[in-house]
């Protein structure tokens, strides 16, 4: 397989404090990958600094998509080459609306008007695999949306706008465990409807039950201290990560 995304040497600061100490990470097209690690071991810092948010500050290393350096990118041009990041806390935003939002983020994404009936056609076949109302549609994004909603949202979005490479953090986080299994069966049908590569991040392991998972990677303290495959999130589930703190 090619690679679709190659980590080298990534060191991350944030408020001039280094938490990313040269990270290195190659994810294959078609790949799931899992980032465990207990709290404050840097696996948000990861995502963000991948996904290019400027607060997150690169001072080593270098970041590769698709062959192309995006290191110094900004975070729309990485979205419109193909990567997606959810949120563990999805912002509300008054004023646009859910379907709206997603279709101006697939227009910008692909570069062509998307006709509104075959949108809506498309959307609806989505929101039926997550069990969401198709009321939530025409509602402000996340505005007055419950901590499990807002998830769907977002796993919506994933369906929708088709990326290269998903970033998911702590998308099961504060979940309950029927909404655990509504995200996850949305994460399932990108896995098996696209070409596209996963990211996930998460200190549970609730939302891989239905996963097909290829490599594992265990962060703490900014450093990967073990890399496995999907053998590594049931060692973890019996053992937790004491043995990875020493």
């Amino acid at each position: 397989m090619a690679d679709l995304l190659k980590v080298k040497d990534l060191a991350v600061n944030v408020e001039d404090k280094e938490i990313l100490h040269k990270i290195s990470l190659t994810v294959n097209k078609g790949e799931t990958h899992v980032l465990m690690g207990p709290n404050g071991a840097g696996k948000s810092t990861l995502g963000n600094a991948l996904m290019g948010n400027p607060q997150y500050e690169i001072t080593g290393g270098n970041i590769l998509f698709n062959g192309q350096d995006i290191t110094n990118d900004s975070t729309d041009k990485r979205a419109k080459l193909g990567m997606f990041l959810s949120f563990q806390n999805p912002l509300e935003v008054p004023g646009i609306t859910l379907g709206n939002f997603i279709r101006s983020a697939l227009q910008q994404r692909t570069g062509q008007h998307i006709r509104l009936w075959d949108f809506k056609k498309e959307m609806r076949k989505a929101m039926e695999i997550l069990n969401m109302d198709p009321s939530y549609a025409d509602r402000d994004l996340n505005v007055g949306f419950s901590g499990g909603e807002k998830k769907k949202a977002e796993i919506l979005q994933l369906l929708m706008l088709k990326p290269s490479l998903a970033i998911l953090d702590e998308t099961d986080s504060g979940l309950d465990v029927d909404a655990v299994r509504t995200v996850s069966k949305g994460v399932e049908e990108y896995q098996k409807s696209m070409d596209g590569a996963l990211i996930i991040i998460t200190h549970s392991t609730r939302i891989l039950e239905s996963l097909k998972v290829d490599h594992t990677h265990v962060l703490v303290n900014g450093n990967i201290k073990a890399e496995g495959d999907a053998s590594l999130v049931d060692k973890i589930n019996n053992e937790g990560f004491e043995e990875f703190l020493k």
